[in-house]
């Protein structure tokens, strides 16, 4: 007999373990937008010209209905702050398609940028655009692993929709 080994994706086989209150944003069916918000992200004193909750509210507002935008705690990639990460649906991890880590989201053309491309039908069968791929980086395999643990990262609850008439 045969066997094949394969590779497990980040959080493709834990969220069975866990409790449904305790799911990672990797086990979300929809698109996910994470908005670091811990260490240097969202940090005045590292980046004391961003509001950075007026880029969260935007952030919010600009994506609408094309992703769930959470906020994490630390993804540990202080380094490239403020970081952004923009996790592909279920069906398109399915595919191979792996999650975009956006650092050095600082100023407004930036986000501009990076909710314009969230929200393009296109999104994953396009580049992203300029400002996005320039600031494009591969986290460390401890970063990736705080993507996938619900206490840094918990997933979005409800649909988006009950979500929004809170």
């Amino acid at each position: 007999m045969t066997t094949h080994k394969t590779t497990p994706r980040i959080g493709a086989d834990d969220g069975a373990k866990r409790p449904a209150q305790a799911r990672s944003a990797l086990d979300s069916d929809g698109a996910v937008v994470i908005v670091c918000r811990g260490g240097d992200c969202g940090s005045r004193r590292k980046h004391p010209t961003v509001d950075h909750a007026t880029q969260l509210a935007f952030i919010r507002i600009a994506v609408g209905d094309a992703a769930d935008v959470l906020v994490s705690k630390c993804l540990d990639a202080c380094e490239h702050s403020n970081v952004i990460v923009v996790v592909p649906n279920a069906h398109d991890r399915d595919r191979g398609v792996e999650p975009v880590w956006v650092g050095e989201v600082n100023d407004p053309d930036d986000t501009d940028d990076l909710t314009g491309w969230v929200k393009s039908p296109t999104l994953w069968s396009t580049p992203p655009p300029t400002l996005v791929d320039i600031h494009t980086f591969i986290p460390t395999r401890r970063s990736r692993h705080e993507l996938a643990d619900p206490d840094t990262v918990p997933a979005a609850r409800g649909t988006r929709h009950s979500r929004k008439r809170r």
